[in-house]
């Protein structure tokens, strides 16, 4: 670990990639702080469930060695998934994707968060740390924080998402928007509120197709379930909607008027949902996008390669670049930190523009006529 040897490394962003990269590199001996915007570990509950991939997201856990508390924590059975047209009519049934490097095992974000955090060294993380600005000064760089702290790092990975700040300082490029927006729900206790949806779910997912239009559910550990509506719309559809999303009964009527010819069995999820709705304009980087790599500053996950949720890749990708970004630092073929990030970089970009053109593929044909038809195709298995 020559290269980041007596430096000081600053992540910003306590997401599962900026952790799994503190992970990692504390692991190897590294000198780490991570900086999150949450005031306390508990400030927030963590949204909703993830499928961990063999070949990335499983891969990292394994090389921070906890896999053991992941085995501990996920949740067997959760990959389980329904297909259901906008009738609510079962076209296929309790599908389970296949163990090994097939296998998809599914876990809450709030405890892989902890598994996280608990595998981290007492003070790593640094709460009530909301990034204002960085400026480079003579042998480091200075980080200010809205609380009026700061830091000071020699190296500083961008780890804070869809709406990083840090980005710019690297790059002007922007996201794009997809041509989908999308609604996102949350209804506690679903065994008791919506017993028949609940009953449907199965601790699994559900997958609704018809219209052009997408509903996706999704059970939580904790007896809640997320929901995500999916729609083909302008890019400024929430702003000119004029829906008060905080306002159940806006919310309902325009999913009535939207979604008209769905079963009322779907209209539950918005009786009962929690207070708030959040609506999410979905955007991607573009495909072929570059930069000029730094001596001192990166970024990995959303910051890097912001995507839509439609394949499930986004947590998978932003842990695999934690994997990939530590093993190019603590590598001593590389002459410097500069060289490091270099050779980091480009094959994140390469990796995640081949997901990225997946994903964006998907969502479109989630979105389209031939949904139903795919997904079935995708998701029955080969006899």
């Amino acid at each position: 670990m020559k290269t980041i040897k007596n430096k000081q490394i600053a992540i910003v962003g306590g997401g599962p990639g900026g952790l799994t990269l503190a992970r990692i590199l504390q692991m190897n001996g590294a000198s780490v702080k991570v900086y999150e915007r949450d005031v306390s570990r508990s400030t927030r509950v963590q949204g909703t469930t993830l499928d961990l991939h063999y070949d990335s997201g499983l891969k990292a856990l394994h090389k921070a060695g906890l896999m053991e508390a992941f085995n501990a924590s996920y949740r067997p059975g959760a990959d389980k998934l329904c297909v259901t047209d906008k009738q609510a009519n079962m076209l296929l049934d309790e599908f389970s994707i296949e163990q090994g490097e097939n296998a998809r095992p599914e876990i809450d974000r709030g405890p892989l968060r902890d598994i996280l955090l608990d595998s981290l060294q007492p003070g790593t993380v640094v709460w009530d740390s909301n990034f204002a600005s960085l400026e480079r000064q003579a042998s480091s760089i200075k980080i200010e924080f809205k609380n009026g702290t700061a830091a000071y790092a020699d190296l500083v990975i961008a780890a804070d998402g869809a709406n990083s700040k840090i980005r710019p300082y690297m790059t002007a490029v922007k996201p794009f928007y997809v041509g989908v927006t999308a609604v996102e729900g949350t209804v506690y206790d679903s065994a008791n509120t919506i017993p028949h949806i609940h009953q449907l779910l199965r601790g699994g997912k559900i997958f609704t197709m018809g219209d052009e239009k997408s509903l996706i559910i999704s059970s939580k550990g904790d007896g809640s379930l997320s929901f995500l509506i999916g729609f083909n719309a302008d890019e400024f559809w929430v702003k000119n909607s004029g829906i008060d999303f905080a306002d159940k009964a806006q919310v309902l009527a325009w999913f009535k008027t939207a979604f008209a010819g769905w079963a009322p069995i779907w209209d539950d999820l918005f009786v009962h949902a929690s207070s708030a709705f959040i609506p999410r304009p979905q955007y991607c980087m573009p495909v072929d996008q570059t930069w000029e790599a730094l001596p001192d500053l990166t970024m990995l996950g959303d910051a890097a390669h912001l995507m839509p949720p439609y394949a499930g890749e986004g947590v998978n990708m932003a842990m695999l670049d934690a994997l990939e970004l530590a093993e190019c630092l603590l590598s001593d073929d590389f002459a410097d930190t500069h060289a490091a990030i270099a050779a980091y970089e480009k094959q994140m970009r390469a990796r995640a523009a081949e997901i990225a053109q997946m994903t964006l593929e998907q969502t479109a044909i989630l979105h389209s006529p031939q949904a139903l038809t795919h997904l079935l195709e995708l998701f029955r298995p080969v006899e």
